[in-house]
């Protein structure tokens, strides 16, 4: 067993299980991690854990140390230059007809590689692009092209909810999402009450799906014929999250049951 700590790569936006190399790790720490592209700038979001590493198909990277002063400077210098190298990027990517929007850029720390995400609606060939790139900053150039949802999941924003973007703010992958989940959650399907700010279909319909999922099996069909209490009716409504269902019986009017959460 291993002590180790779970990093978010602050540029990239995932987190990795690293070995606690270096002493007085706790969460929110800000340290410099060995990546493979070179040394990056994270942030330590766990505790210290004890992971058996020789269940894993590669061996943890460490921790090189804790976030100094003099790093700081760095790193924002870093920032600054990359922030300018997006602009003449986008000079050469219109000089050579290219169709690019680019959404980011990052050095590694010790400016071994430069990384510009992009999104197209095309396949890019951006060859002569990166070798124009690699004589101006004279490192490793990498063009990564995203997705729209990539881009949410970088810039930010607010969601119809009121909350920060899931994407932005925890989540670390994307899962696929379909519309039969809007359809269980009986949300309409007007894009503008199932779609994100990315365009596409909400994320939360994907992790809050096997909660309506589950409720439903105790919940009674919409349209269906049931026998209550009160007589027999029809079923005219239900929330699946309260579990409660409306039955409308002709002899009483409508009345409301509701699921007992105790019960499996």
């Amino acid at each position: 067993m291993e002590k180790v700590v779970r990093v978010k790569l602050i540029e990239q936006g995932t987190s990795y299980y690293y070995l606690a190399t270096v002493p007085k790790l706790q969460k929110n720490t800000e340290v410099l991690v060995e990546t493979e592209n070179g040394i990056n700038y994270g942030m330590v979001v766990s505790g210290i854990l004890e992971l058996d590493t020789s269940l894993l198909e590669k061996p943890l990277k460490k921790i090189i140390r804790v976030v100094t002063k003099k790093d700081r400077t760095i790193l924002e210098k870093n920032r600054v230059d990359a922030k300018k190298s997006l602009e003449v990027a986008k000079k050469l990517a219109i000089k050579e007809n290219l169709d690019i929007s680019f959404v980011d850029a990052y050095f590694t720390y010790n400016r071994e590689q430069l990384l510009l995400q992009f999104i197209s609606n095309n396949r890019v060939d951006f060859r002569s692009l990166a070798k124009a790139l690699a004589a101006k900053y004279k490192t490793r150039i990498e063009l990564r092209q995203i997705g729209v949802r990539d881009k949410a999941k970088k810039i930010g924003g607010i969601a119809n909810c009121g909350q920060q973007l899931c994407c932005n703010r925890f989540l670390e992958e994307f899962d696929s999402v379909s519309i039969n989940m809007a359809k269980n959650q009986n949300i309409a399907l007007n894009p503008s009450k199932i779609n994100g700010l990315c365009g596409r279909l909400l994320c939360c319909l994907k992790y809050e799906n096997s909660i309506y999922t589950e409720n439903r099996k105790e919940l009674p069909k919409l349209g269906s014929t049931i026998e209550v209490e009160e007589g027999e009716g029809k079923v005219v409504g239900i929330d699946v999250l309260k579990k409660t269902y409306i039955v409308d019986i002709p002899s009483v009017g409508q009345v409301v049951k509701t699921i007992d959460y105790g019960s499996n």
